[in-house]
C-alpha cells in the first residue's frame, strides 16, 4: 500500500513538469525584449544655484509653523515671541549657530566630555541587545 502511495504522490507531481508551454526545457523571459521608458526630462530651470550654508530656506516653512498648523489646521500663525523669550535665546546664542558643525563634531581636535565607562558601555550595546549582561559595566579595581 505504502508503494502504491508514493508512486501516486510521484505521478502527481511529474504531470506538472509536462505540458505544451512550461516544462524542464522551457525558456524563461527574453531580457533583451523589454519596453523602453520615455528618456528623461531636464527640468525647465536647471541653472539653480546651490543653497549657501548658513542661509534661511528658500522655500518651506519652519517647523513651529508646521507643528501649529498640524495641532490647529492650516493657515495659523505661530504668536510672536515675547521680549524675555527674545532676550533667553539671545543669551543662549540661538541665532549664532556654527553651519560647519557637522563636519566640527567627527574632528578629533574636537574637545568632548568623558561621561566614564556606563555611557561607553551603553553606546557600544548592540542595537536591540536584551541580555542584562551586556548593560552591566564593569568596575577597575
Amino acid at each position: 500500500m505504502r508503494e502504491i502511495l508514493i508512486l501516486a504522490v510521484a505521478a502527481v507531481a511529474l504531470t506538472g513538469c509536462g505540458g505544451k508551454r512550461g516544462g524542464l526545457n522551457a525558456r524563461g523571459p527574453d531580457e533583451m525584449n523589454i519596453a523602453r521608458g520615455a528618456p528623461l526630462v531636464v527640468p525647465p530651470d536647471f541653472a539653480l544655484a546651490p543653497p549657501k550654508p548658513g542661509a534661511p530656506r528658500a522655500m518651506g516653512i519652519d517647523s513651529q509653523a508646521a507643528a501649529m498648523e498640524a495641532l490647529f489646521g492650516p493657515g495659523v500663525k505661530p504668536p510672536p515671541r515675547s521680549q524675555v523669550e527674545q532676550q533667553l535665546l539671545d543669551k543662549a546664542g540661538a541665532g549664532n549657530t556654527n553651519p560647519a558643525i557637522r563636519s566640527e563634531a567627527g574632528d578629533p581636535r574636537t574637545s568632548v566630555v568623558n561621561k566614564g565607562a556606563f555611557i561607553a558601555e551603553v553606546l557600544a550595546a548592540p542595537v536591540g541587545a536584551r541580555d542584562a549582561a551586556t548593560a552591566t559595566v564593569k568596575q577597575p579595581g
